[in-house]
């Protein structure tokens, strides 16, 4: 007599299984390539201390939203004297000359440039040396920029020289590539930023120029310059990791408890259940927000009252009553076996990670996980939400991790939805 088809066999009946699966492995995709690439230490100081993000944008889109637009939206370009540079040396006297350094770069997208800055540094100078910075257009145009002393090591921010803006009488990365008939229209071509500097001799000078564009790597920039992509990978582990850990827990404490309950009998009935109703009434979260408001605990402390709480949530009478006949008694049948404990469990298992997730994602956004620092899904909204991400247009920033949060969902539930019904046909869920 041929037998049952296979479990394996049944899941080609269930694309909604095959789709969620995909989902689940691209998550898991994305957190190893996150431990491989970027060690877990990196990861927290890169999102921690976004010092050496000098040379990124600043809130700055993510390459696919340029392929949204009909303009072509400007990269960084970084210029250096020692690679596109060009150095000219004049002597002055036995002990002074003259170093010009140009930095020339081509410029052809459709829009202005976030921001400028040139980085100087002079080997073997003095504390202070006399420096003129000037700035040829493709028009054949020269823009004196600023005479300044510069110290060893030294930045100019041109993007924030008040002085340059009154003359231009724009933000000064936008008067520089505006097209002198036309101030609202981009002027491309060959663009050369001079600089000259009296020194010593045998001194060297060292230039570096930054064109910060609008566009920047998969995910984009933050208003610190960080990275993006370091939180959003990053976010997996940490979702995920959170999210299987508290529904381990949960599911552990909820057949603890049903099981004690059961063998206590109907003793113990009346006071879970009252338990179970006023957790009903006031749900966990807002209990969790009142204890953040008051205690402001650690992130481990909310989890461990997250799941005492959740201990009493009505799931518990769900998973008592099809825990009761595991004992076999007389008066519901044959015991159940370990399949029968997994068909029970590893569904509503499944179900249980999206919510965590989300949950971990809430109490970065509220304020109550403790730790801000962390590079995850949470901690990115948190950062958008202060920074009013959604007024000043930064729509990336919520789009990101919500579209991944929904994938995790989305992932998660059509996969738990679909072995429910693969390992118990029985039962229909509610819709």
């Amino acid at each position: 007599m041929a037998g049952r088809p296979s479990k394996l066999r049944q899941l080609r009946r269930y694309p909604s299984l095959m789709v969620g699966l995909v989902l689940i492995a691209i998550l898991i995709g994305m957190s190893l390539y996150a431990i491989i690439a970027i060690p877990y230490p990196e990861a927290v100081r890169l999102w921690r201390d976004p010092g050496e993000s000098i040379e990124k944008p600043r809130n700055a889109h993510p390459i696919w939203w340029d392929w949204l637009t009909r303009d072509r939206l400007p990269r960084t370009i970084t210029v250096t004297s020692h690679d596109d540079g060009i150095v000219n040396v004049e002597s002055l006297d036995d002990t002074k000359e003259v170093v010009e350094v140009v930095l020339p770069f081509s410029y052809d997208y459709d829009a202005f440039p976030g921001e400028l800055t040139l980085f100087t540094q002079v080997i073997g100078g003095e504390e202070r040396t006399p420096v003129a910075v000037s700035w040829e257009t493709p028009a054949g145009e020269t823009i004196a920029l600023r005479e300044y002393d510069a110290r060893r090591s030294d930045r100019y921010y041109i993007s924030h020289d008040r002085d340059l803006r009154d003359r231009l009488g724009m933000a000064p990365h936008h008067g520089l590539f505006a097209d002198p008939h036309d101030a609202g229209r981009m002027l491309r071509g060959d663009y050369q930023l001079v600089i000259r500097a009296e020194v010593p001799r045998d001194a060297e000078v060292e230039a570096r120029l930054v064109v910060y564009g609008q566009v920047h790597g998969p995910f984009g920039t933050d208003h610190m310059r960080r990275d993006l992509t370091v939180p959003v990978m990053w976010g997996a582990v940490l979702g995920l990791g959170f999210g299987v850990a508290a529904a381990v827990a949960w599911q552990v404490g909820t057949v603890i408890v049903a099981a004690k309950r059961r063998r206590r009998g109907e003793r113990s009935d009346p006071l879970f259940g009252r338990l179970t109703d006023v957790n009903m009434v006031l749900l966990s979260l807002p209990l969790l927000i009142a204890v953040g408001y008051f205690v402001s605990p650690g992130r481990g402390v909310m989890l461990l009252a997250l799941l005492l709480l959740s201990l009493l949530i009505a799931l518990i009478r769900v998973l008592r009553e099809r825990l009761v006949p595991l004992g076999g008694a007389p008066d519901t049948g044959p015991a159940r076996g370990p399949k029968t404990m997994l068909a029970l469990l590893l569904p509503s298992f499944l179900l249980l990670i999206p919510a965590f997730v989300f949950l971990d994602a809430a109490l970065y956004i509220l304020n109550l996980a403790g730790d801000l620092l962390l590079p995850s899904w949470g901690s990115l909204l948190n950062h958008a939400l202060q920074e009013h991400a959604i007024y000043h247009g930064h729509y990336y920033k919520v789009i990101q991790p919500m579209v991944l949060l929904l994938i995790t969902a989305l992932g998660f539930a059509t996969a738990g939805y679909a072995l429910h019904r693969i390992y118990n046909p029985g039962l229909k869920i509610e819709r």
